[in-house]
Parts: structure tokens; C-alpha cells; sequence
């Protein structure tokens, strides 16, 4: 008599918790268009190694607690509270100014003056992988930064990068889908950004995004 031993079935892949994260987009113009701040991931980082990325970074607890002098536009805090509650949606922004003066050596002011932050959208990494993030991306015009450029070494040729040459980069899909994101947003009016409050959801690349 053959025993034959049932297989056992395959252990199920418990994904990560995403982790809340922003980053912030720094535009500016130049005379063939506009101008974005970006530097490459070292190759020793987890996440998204030897990619060109905006300055950015998960959440603190110190940033639920930071101090601002101008707050949100009632618009940009509607957008963040679509899937952050309040005081999130304000850690969230505080956290983007941080993460920006950390890596970039650039500021909002102290405390940081919020008013001039746009929401752009949200990206949540795939369940699939083993760091995740659901990240906000906010965008403010130059004019509204402070400082001299001057990186942590976290980022790497970190400087600002005309949108089709970023865009010839291997970018990783997300950003990629990002830069696209805000080409349009750059050429909506007011009241067409407005209007993307009533936007749903949708997917690509397996990201979920908004």
C-alpha cells in the first residue's frame, strides 16, 4: 500500500501595511517649460533603489504636532481628507515640508507656511511588495521655497529636471504615471482643479491611485 502524504498548501502572503508618506513637488518655469525637483535613490535604499524620485518620506509622530503659519487652502485639506482624517491629512503636509528641508536643504519657513501646497494625488504600493507606502503628493510653486539646494546625501543628483527629461529616465511606473499626472495638472485652470474633488478612483500598474 502506497501512503501518499496530502501537500501542504502554500503559505498565503500577508501584505505590509502601507505606511503614510508625502512627498512634495517643487515647480518651476523655465523657458521651455516647466522645471521639477528630483533626485536619485542610492542603490543601498529598500525602496525604489537607483530611481529618480521627489523628496519625500513617511510620517512621523513629531508631524502630527508641528507648528504652521499659514494653514491649507480649503480645497487642498478637502483632497487630503478624502482618505485621511483631519489631523492626518495636517501631519501629511507637515511632514512633506520636513521631508523636503531634511534631504534638500530647501524650506516652507518655520514654522512652514502650508497655503502655497496643492494636492496632486495618492499612490498606494502593490500588496505584493515588502515596503509599502500610501503616499500623498502635494505640489507648490518655487516662489513659495526658501534656502539654498543643498542635499543630505539621501538623494543624489538632486537638482531640477525638465519634464521630458525626466521623463526619458527608467523611471519606475508609478513616477512615471505621477509626471503625467502633473503635466495635466499643470494645464488645468483654477476651477479645473477645482473640480477634481468630484474625481473617483482608479488603478493603473497595479498602483492604487487617486
Amino acid at each position: 500500500m502506497i501512503n501518499i502524504s496530502p501537500v501542504a498548501a502554500p503559505k498565503k502572503h500577508r501584505a505590509v501595511r502601507p505606511r503614510h508618506a508625502a512627498s512634495l513637488i517643487i515647480v518651476r518655469q523655465s523657458h521651455t517649460g516647466p522645471e521639477m525637483l528630483m533626485g536619485m535613490r542610492g542603490a543601498k535604499h529598500r525602496f525604489m533603489p537607483n530611481r529618480l524620485v521627489f523628496p519625500g518620506g513617511a510620517v512621523d509622530p513629531t508631524d502630527h504636532k508641528t507648528p504652521f503659519s499659514t494653514p491649507l487652502r480649503d480645497e487642498t485639506k478637502i483632497l487630503l481628507e478624502r482618505t485621511a482624517p483631519p489631523r492626518l491629512a495636517q501631519a501629511l503636509a507637515a511632514a512633506a515640508a520636513r521631508e523636503l528641508e531634511e534631504e534638500t536643504g530647501l524650506t516652507l519657513g518655520a514654522p512652514p507656511a502650508l497655503d502655497g501646497l496643492s494636492y496632486l494625488c495618492r499612490a498606494v504600493t502593490p500588496p505584493s511588495q515588502p515596503v509599502r507606502f500610501n503616499a500623498r503628493f502635494l505640489v507648490v510653486d518655487v516662489d513659495r521655497i526658501s534656502g539654498t539646494l543643498a542635499g543630505s546625501g539621501e538623494l543624489e543628483e538632486l537638482r531640477y529636471y525638465a519634464m521630458a527629461e525626466a521623463l526619458a529616465f527608467d523611471l519606475a511606473g508609478i513616477t512615471r504615471d505621477i509626471l503625467k499626472n502633473l503635466q495635466r495638472f499643470l494645464q488645468m485652470s483654477p476651477q479645473e482643479r477645482l473640480d477634481r474633488i468630484a474625481t473617483p478612483l482608479n488603478r493603473f500598474n497595479n498602483w492604487r491611485t487617486e
